[in-house]
């Protein structure tokens, strides 16, 4: 597993951990590689990991029983799962995997429920819980009144948010689940999008080019939670 120093990990949690926990769960984290499609947390199963990811995106998918599924959140090098171990519950209904691949850190939960003894270290994973369960709400809120180009929008910065450079890797499939629409409504808000020079683009990827222009664009779909995570946690660029 190496000899993990605190100031060279790039998940803000782990960068913000107080120092006695980190050095605590340094020896038990593993640096794993976090391929597209890798499950992090199964509905309702006890996870036997949790993950700090450092780069790429992953998705919290909720699903009815009848097999429709909606995105309600995505976290990167900005947070961690599960948030039921930090809340003490043992597992939550959601299935969370990675939809764009990166690396990240991976330690046993038994290794998780040592370090949460720590007052610091919780208060510091509540808040990030208290972050994400208000980006959730503001998707609900955004799904109800916002039009899919402004959806859109809010995604597309959300994940830029977490992403180094400009370039994203977003799958039309990808996109149509974030914003629970069919895939030709993803084609057509991209077309708009791409018309108005916001962003550009091609199969698998978008790349945006004027991000302040973006933000205009998505109007109030997007801000308030990251406002939210800034103030509990700190900034998420």
């Amino acid at each position: 597993m190496g000899d993990i120093q605190k100031d060279t990990v790039r998940n803000s949690l782990l960068r913000l951990m107080p120092r006695e926990s980190f050095e605590a769960i340094a020896p038990h984290l593993e640096h794993v590689d976090l391929p597209r499609g890798t499950e992090l947390s199964a509905p309702n199963e006890t996870p036997l990991h949790a993950y700090f990811p450092e780069s790429g995106i992953a998705s919290i998918v909720a699903r009815s029983p009848q097999g429709q599924h909606a995105e309600i959140g995505i976290f990167g090098r900005d947070g961690m799962t599960p948030t039921a171990m930090v809340l003490d519950a043992e597992s939550d209904p959601y299935s969370i995997f990675m939809q764009v691949e990166g690396r990240g850190y991976r330690l046993a939960s038994d290794q998780l429920k040592l370090a949460l003894k720590d007052r610091a270290c919780l208060n510091l994973l509540t808040r990030y819980s208290q972050a994400l369960s208000v980006q959730g709400a503001y998707t609900s809120l955004s799904n109800a009144v916002h039009h899919i180009d402004e959806r859109l929008a809010r995604w597309i910065l959300m994940c830029h948010d977490r992403t180094d450079g400009d370039e994203i890797s977003l799958t039309h499939e990808f996109l149509s689940i974030m914003l629970a629409v069919r895939r030709p409504s993803v084609t057509t808000a991209l077309h708009l999008l791409e018309g108005r020079k916001l962003i550009y683009s091609e199969r698998g990827m978008i790349i945006v080019r004027d991000r302040s222009a973006l933000e205009d664009f998505a109007k109030d779909a997007y801000g308030e939670c990251e406002r939210e995570y800034e103030r509990l946690i700190g900034p998420l660029r």
